[in-house]
């Protein structure tokens, strides 16, 4: 997850200072829903993304900001409002641990757009809209949606209810997990070739795709 402002990057030390060692990854639990729109012609336009945060982040960003100071878990309509695209400002380059494709081949995502932000249940919850540019028909090829941190600092479990707005009838979603005993071997690789190493976290290999989940929709040819 690499996200910049001054919550995001204090929270993030916060966490690894009280997880101890920088090498146990993941650190972030991020529970994922995948929303994707159609438009009027059909095609798969737009991604709205969810991300519910786990409960110990929530709380680091909680402090961090100085929200909640009663502790009822409920914000202040000021403190609310302070929390819209906390998670947004977003560092040049990063792609937004969301990657699109129409079949193999990968496909271009907006920048976010129409974020928000709540706070319900000691979780931080934020959703934010990623345009598919240009908009893909999927009577040939499916959508795959896949969600990983290259740096696996950040760990997404994706919701397998994903919703299709303005689908035609007949397509379909699906959601796959990882082989996990092959993502386990190379995160175990990885580790090993970093045995010794002064700086572990910065220099933790990119294994986070090995442990992506994915979700594949799927529509009927064209008639």
């Amino acid at each position: 997850m690499r996200r910049s402002g001054l919550a995001m990057l204090c929270a993030a030390g916060l966490l690894a200072a009280r997880t101890g060692t920088a090498s146990a990854h993941p650190h972030v639990f991020v529970d994922t829903g995948i929303e994707v729109i159609f438009d009027a012609q059909g095609r798969a336009s737009a991604l709205r993304i969810r991300w519910h945060y786990d409960d110990l982040f929530s709380l680091l960003i909680m402090e961090d900001r100085g929200f909640d100071a009663d502790f009822d878990g409920v914000l202040t309509d000021q403190e609310s409002a302070a929390l819209q695209g906390f998670d947004m400002g977003w560092d040049p380059g990063f792609a937004g641990d969301t990657y699109a494709l129409s079949g193999v081949s990968p496909l271009i995502l907006s920048a976010p757009q129409e974020w928000t932000a709540d706070y319900v249940d000691g979780r931080i919850a934020s959703t934010h809209v990623r345009q598919i540019e240009p908009p893909v028909l999927l009577s040939e090829q499916s959508l795959i949606v896949q969600v990983y941190d290259p740096g696996f600092y950040t760990a997404y479990h994706i919701d397998p209810a994903t919703v299709l707005t303005g689908a035609a009838a007949g397509c379909s979603a699906q959601a796959f997990e990882p082989d996990l005993a092959t993502a386990d071997a190379i995160l175990q690789a990885a580790i090993d070739e970093q045995a010794g190493s002064a700086d572990v976290e910065g220099d933790f290999p990119a294994i986070g795709a090995a442990y992506s989940e994915e979700v594949r929709v799927t529509c009927p040819p064209a008639s």
